[in-house]
């Protein structure tokens, strides 16, 4: 190849890992033409390529001394095009990163395994609530109710995709239910699909040798979660998962179609089974040894009979779902022999089970709660005092909670887009002939009422962000002048304080969830004492409107999904959100998108054991915003010989302000002190970046100016200080700190060997 690109290991390496959005490597490296040393299109080490031959000047690239070398990750979630399935995935996102959330004070380990299980059964549940959307929509709207015999389907301005069940058999229920039955079965089929490809493309790595990883037995037990190679090799935990899941959906779906007929002697044994497997489902999701990880090189095994369990759930739950479709499509009455098709019910009659999974997910809730406050204050009185704590350590309770409404969020957005389509949503209290009438069950027009409010909550958290915005710009602008002049301190006040919005965080989870919970309360004990109802009035309004709400979610979904699948731009902005949703494994839900990291830090264990192969090499890993968050964790996976020849800095850097506070058990003291004792470190910052900022506490650049600075933390002035006369410089925000000149200050100070000319 023409020009000059280097491809020796020896000397020192800076690695510069990028961060969220799928930076590329032209960005990351600062040069036009990167080349691929290694790895693939997906995730990739990538270098700079002169095309004049061998360079000169500051920085240059020489063979076996010193270079600049990238690592791009971004494909992992921006790259593919299913990443548009992806947005109806997020529920199942957020029920992992409430997992990771959890504290795990010492001496609560049993309490903590307790939540933990009624963690990954409420994230069941989670499952049963969008493919029991769909299955609804599709069962009960379009197969019980809108292709019986005289109702909107069977019009002829219906659509003749679903218009001939109606034709061929509009008195025939069975039939219709078993045929409607096969679209949630396909959803099932097609996250499965999704679920066992992603894993097999983005998860499944090869395992480094117990020398090259930060091992040993002991530091698995003793050390600091992040040290624990378990954590980032969950192959045969997330296989367990994932059949547990995907059973519990089957059986759910089946449920719906035998349930409305168990008043016959077929209808009921094939409701029992289907009950039977989603039972089994459960008592396996609770069980600890479901989803535990085991050290690779640990020789540890998971016991032989769980794993038979799952093989025979995985065999159950199909053959009955078959068994039922069979029966249904040859024909079945319903409620019995004898009972007059006249008699049938206006809605999917069923035998009980949703309501008592929708009282289990309220006591499961309820339960959480109490158990994760009591985790929360063991590890406030037996932690770090003072460590910062994100809503007072139960930021995994709101999170989860933040979990179940979205998911109830896009399951009634599903229910009533089919209704519209279809036919006109009603409720039971709907008088008169059914005709274009879809009718939905009160809860669901209840829970749509609380979507206004919701919205009204959130506006009103906006003023109130806005306000403390404008009080903190008018308290700082003073200390500013000095440093800026008078001119300029005013908007240097405004672009700190909008940066320190994002301390705020928890605050506004904390009263959206809480307005959300106490609304759903007040509705559930509305609906159960029956002293309102959802189609009139003040509630009537909030209802219509939180249903048209709702369905313009779905649309805006599916319009935002069609756009991604289309547009590789878009979809490096909708991968932001999974570039730090999906850091963390798929601990508790199986059928979420992709954790990166199980690949990423494999991958980067291995690469730098490559270029720090000897005595005379090192690598300092350059991490920025999430990518700061990878090469931390990558450290404690390093060997000792490794980590001795490996230096760290991070620049706009989320570990203390987003990772300690809501993940203190990974990213707290215990898990930060272990990197800053492993390896030299420098982490730079700014007080306009709204994501990063110091790791180990605030430097008070007004006070001391960076010229007094120690430790760990380096504060970066922006905007620059313009000199006399000159304007003031744009803010550069959360980007570009590669151009800082602090960066190359720290870049040379971490450098401890000599590199060849």
């Amino acid at each position: 190849m023409d020009g000059f690109l280097d491809e020796t290991c020896g000397g020192v390496t800076e690695l510069r890992v990028h961060g969220v959005s799928g930076t590329p490597p032209a960005g990351t490296l600062n040069h036009p033409h990167p080349r691929l040393v290694a790895g693939d299109g997906t995730t990739g080490f990538y270098r700079r390529w002169w095309a004049g031959g061998r360079p000169a000047g500051d920085h240059p690239d020489v063979p076996n001394a010193r270079r600049r070398e990238a690592y791009a990750w971004g494909g992992l979630t921006s790259g593919g095009r299913t990443i548009a399935l992806w947005l109806l995935l997020l529920p199942f996102s957020l029920a992992n990163l409430a997992y990771f959330m959890l504290p795990r004070p010492r001496g609560g380990r049993r309490l903590r395994h307790v939540t933990e299980g009624a963690q990954r059964l409420f994230a069941l549940l989670l499952t049963g609530t969008l493919v029991g959307a769909v299955t609804r929509a599709s069962v009960d709207l379009v197969g019980w109710q809108c292709t019986a015999a005289g109702r909107a389907c069977t019009h002829d301005g219906a659509p003749a995709w679903v218009r001939w069940l109606g034709t061929l058999w509009g008195d025939e229920p069975s039939k219709r239910l078993a045929v409607t039955s096969l679209v949630p079965l396909l959803l099932v089929v097609l996250l499965w699909w999704i679920a066992r490809r992603t894993w097999r493309r983005d998860e499944r790595t090869v395992v480094p040798p117990p020398g090259a990883s930060g091992g040993g037995r002991a530091l698995e037990l003793a050390g600091p979660l992040l040290a624990r190679a378990r954590l980032w090799h969950g192959g045969a935990p997330v296989w367990r998962l994932r059949v547990v899941h995907v059973a519990f959906s089957i059986a759910a779906i089946g449920l719906a179609v035998s349930a409305p007929f168990a008043g016959t002697a077929a209808g009921l044994a094939l409701t029992v089974a289907n009950a039977g497997v989603q039972l089994a489902a459960a008592v396996l999701v609770v069980l600890p040894w479901i989803a535990r990880r085991l050290d690779p090189h640990s020789g540890d095994r998971i016991p032989a009979w769980l794993t038979l369990a799952c093989h025979a759930l995985r065999v159950a739950a199909p053959v009955v779902f078959l068994a039922t479709f069979w029966s249904a499509l040859s024909g079945m009455s319903p409620g019995g022999a004898g009972r007059p098709l006249g008699a049938v019910a206006r809605q999917l009659p069923g035998v009980g089970i949703g309501a008592f999974q929708f009282a289990l997910t309220l006591a499961l809730g309820l339960f959480i709660l109490v158990t994760t406050c009591l985790l929360a204050r063991m590890d406030r009185t037996r932690g770090e005092p003072g460590a910062p704590r994100a809503m007072g350590g139960v930021a995994a309770w709101f999170v989860l909670m933040i979990a179940a409404g979205s998911a109830n969020v896009l399951a009634l957005g599903v229910l009533f887009w089919t209704a519209t389509f279809f036919g006109v949503p009603g409720t039971s209290a709907t008088p008169g002939p059914p005709e274009r009438r879809l009718f939905l069950d009160d809860p669901v027009w209840w829970t749509a009422a609380l979507v206004p409010v919701l919205v009204a909550g959130l506006l009103a958290v906006a003023l109130v962000l806005n306000l403390i915005r404008r009080a903190k710009a008018r308290a700082l602008a003073p200390d500013l002048a000095p440093f800026y002049g008078e001119r300029d301190a005013a908007t240097v006040a405004r672009t700190w304080a909008f940066a320190s919005l994002t301390d705020r965080a928890g605050l506004v989870l904390a009263v959206l969830t809480g307005i959300g919970v106490a609304g759903f309360a007040v509705v559930t004990v509305i609906y159960q004492l029956r002293l309102y109802t959802p189609d009139g009035g003040v509630a009537g309004l909030l209802a219509s409107l939180g249903s048209w709400a709702m369905t313009a979610v779905i649309v805006a979904l599916a319009l935002l999904g069609r756009r991604t699948y289309r547009d590789p731009r878009l979809r490096r902005t909708v991968g932001i959100l999974w570039d730090v949703a999906t850091f963390w494994p798929r601990a508790i839900h199986p059928l979420s998108p992709p954790c990166y990291t199980e690949r990423v830090i494999p991958e980067l264990v291995a690469r730098v054991g490559k270029l720090a192969g000897t005595e005379r090499d090192e690598v300092v890993l350059s991490g920025h915003s999430q990518g700061s968050v990878i090469v931390a964790a990558l450290v404690p996976q390093l060997g000792p010989e490794l980590r001795a020849r490996v230096r760290l800095l991070t620049h706009g850097s989320p570990l203390r302000r987003l990772y300690a506070a809501y993940f203190p058990a990974y990213f707290g003291a215990p898990g930060l002190g272990a990197v800053r004792e492993s390896v030299p470190w420098y982490n730079l910052y700014r007080l306009s970046d709204p994501i990063g900022g110091p790791v180990f506490g605030r430097v008070d650049p007004l006070a001391l100016g960076p010229e007094r600075e120690d430790g760990v933390d380096r504060f970066c002035w922006d905007p620059i200080r313009p000199g006399p006369g000159e304007p003031l410089p744009e803010a550069r925000w959360h980007s570009d700190y590669w151009l800082e000149p602090a960066y190359d200050e720290a870049l040379t100070r971490l450098i401890t060997i000599e590199p060849a000319a």
